[in-house]
Parts: structure tokens; C-alpha cells; sequence
């Protein structure tokens, strides 16, 4: 049986699933698209390669082994992305959310089954439940979770977690304060998107998050967050660096955290505070509007 843990963002990290690029496929067709980055990129004639986002995913790999942590990797599934894997699962306290998800995405729960069928308490949310891990923040004794009410959710395919998984997270774990929170969504314009939470929020270290305002439909929301952990203890990221995806970096534990070599004022910022800075080259991957924690799920992480 594989033990799960996780009750929070940065406590030291033992065993993680991290997604994989092999057999992708040919580019998508614009179509076939379910965020604006992506199709950006098919438009520009820029979309990522797969030895490149390969060799990408083998760096993480190396530091995460570096830190002694466990990793899984899913089943390799010909020309389907895996590499996005936070969205089909997550752990909360011991138990492993398997939500349902946007139809095109449903085979990829299938890569991670065998971690699945190890695991002793599942849980699956009903199809009406929608949700995505991206959008799924465990803090101590709060839950932050992004979603869009039902004129956002039924209007933009970029909506992914919807007002019945906020309901559905109060009811399965009560010992949490869910705290929801709406983003702003746009189909077409990746720098007015947030496509997920992890996307313009994240905490790091023991008392610190990053932030982008403009990620959030509401501003209260905002501030909510920045109240939350004090002005002091909070960077806050321009739009272009949101859509450059600074915020989606991945703690090993509250001391070390994985960033993308490209982030020179975050990097730069977490050194302030006091972090063990891994950084990687994650270029391509940004190119589909994912990044560190998106191709990370945790399944454990060590309390005391």
C-alpha cells in the first residue's frame, strides 16, 4: 500500500507523482485546446516539443531525487498529456481526491491508476462535483480553493472547479475552513486568465505566499489572502510575470523550493527569505499554461 499525508504546501516532501511528456502526440489543433497559452503558441508555430519538455521533466526528477523524495511516474498513455498531473488528484489529510474532469482529460487518471489502487481511502466526487488539484489548496487548517460561479463556469472552457466541489470540500473534510475564491477566466487572452489558483497564488516557506491581484474576479479576495499572511510577508507578481507563471513554483519543504531559472525576481525574492532555491529550466512546459506545481501531486509529506 502506498501512505498518503498531505495537510499543507511545504512540509518536507517523501513521495510525489510527476507527470511525463513521452508519446504526446502531433501538435493539437486549435480546437482541440482547452487553455489560451496553448493556443498561442500553436498560432505562433511555437507549441513545445517533446524531447524538450523530456529533458525539462528529467531536471525536476534529479532535484527531487537529489532531496531524497520518491517519485511516480504515471503509465505512459500514446498521444495523450500526461504531464499536468496535479489537476486528475490530490491529497488531502489522508485521503486522495480523484475528481471528474473535463471530458478530454479523463484518460489521464488512467496513467495513475496503479498508484490509485494502492492507496486505502479514495475518494471520487461526483461528475456534477467538478474540480481540478490546481485549483485545491491545503494550508493548515484552511482549504483555498479557486472556482467560478455558474455564469463563469458554463460560459469559459478554462473554468475548472465549480461551486458544488466548493460544497463538496466543505461537507467530506469539516475539520477544514474552506476558502474560496473566484478567478478571473478568459478563453482567448492568457494574460487575463487564471487558469487555475496555483496560477496567480501560492504559499511558500513557513508564513509567506505570492500573489497576483489580478488573478482574482474580486479584489476582497485578494486581500483576504494578503491579510491572511501580512503585507510583510508577501511578494506580489506583475501580470506578465503571472502569465510567465511565477507562481506556480513546488516546495520540497519549507526550507527548499523548485523555481524556474527564468523567475530572477521571485528567485531572488525566496533567497530574501531565507530558501534553498533549486532552479530548473521549465520554459516549454510555461508554453501550456502549467507549470511546477501543476506537474507535481504529492501524496505524502512528513509531519511531525
Amino acid at each position: 500500500m502506498i501512505t498518503v499525508r498531505v495537510l499543507d504546501e511545504t512540509a518536507p516532501l517523501e513521495a510525489v507523482i510527476l507527470g511525463i511528456a513521452d508519446s504526446m502526440g502531433p501538435v493539437p489543433k486549435i480546437e482541440e485546446t482547452y487553455d489560451p497559452k496553448s493556443k498561442e503558441h500553436i498560432l505562433a508555430g511555437t507549441f513545445p516539443k517533446e524531447p524538450d519538455l523530456i529533458k525539462e521533466m528529467d531536471g525536476v526528477v534529479k532535484v527531487l531525487e537529489k532531496h531524497g523524495v520518491k517519485v511516480y511516474r504515471p503509465e505512459n498513455i500514446s498521444e495523450l498529456n500526461q504531464i499536468f498531473v496535479r489537476d486528475i488528484a490530490f491529497v488531502i489529510q489522508d485521503k486522495l481526491v480523484v475528481p471528474c474532469v473535463t471530458p478530454e482529460r479523463k484518460l489521464e487518471s488512467d496513467g495513475i491508476q496503479y498508484v490509485i489502487d494502492e492507496v486505502e481511502s479514495v475518494l471520487l466526487p461526483d461528475e456534477h462535483e467538478r474540480m481540478e488539484g490546481g485549483d485545491i489548496m491545503p494550508w493548515r487548517d484552511h482549504i483555498f480553493v479557486g472556482y467560478s460561479k455558474a455564469e463563469d463556469f458554463d460560459k469559459y472552457t478554462v473554468s475548472r472547479t465549480n461551486e458544488a466541489a466548493v460544497n463538496y470540500l466543505k461537507r467530506t473534510f469539516p475539520d477544514f475552513i474552506v476558502k474560496a475564491f473566484e478567478l478571473k477566466k478568459s478563453d482567448d487572452d492568457p494574460r487575463e486568465n487564471a487558469l487555475h489558483l496555483d496560477c496567480c497564488f501560492q504559499p511558500v516557506g513557513k508564513d509567506k505566499a505570492v500573489i497576483y491581484r489580478g488573478g482574482f474576479k474580486n479584489p476582497e479576495d485578494a486581500d483576504f489572502l494578503i491579510n491572511f499572511f501580512g503585507v510583510e510577508n508577501i511578494f506580489e507578481i506583475t501580470k506578465e510575470e503571472m502569465y510567465e507563471m511565477n507562481s506556480n513554483f513546488f516546495s520540497i519543504s519549507p526550507e527548499v523550493v523548485i523555481s524556474d531559472s527564468s523567475f530572477k525576481r521571485l528567485n531572488e525574492q525566496l533567497r530574501k527569505w531565507g530558501l534553498t532555491v533549486e532552479e530548473v529550466y521549465y520554459r516549454e512546459t510555461a508554453k501550456m499554461e502549467g507549470l511546477l506545481r501543476c506537474s507535481t501531486m504529492p501524496l505524502r509529506r512528513k509531519y511531525e
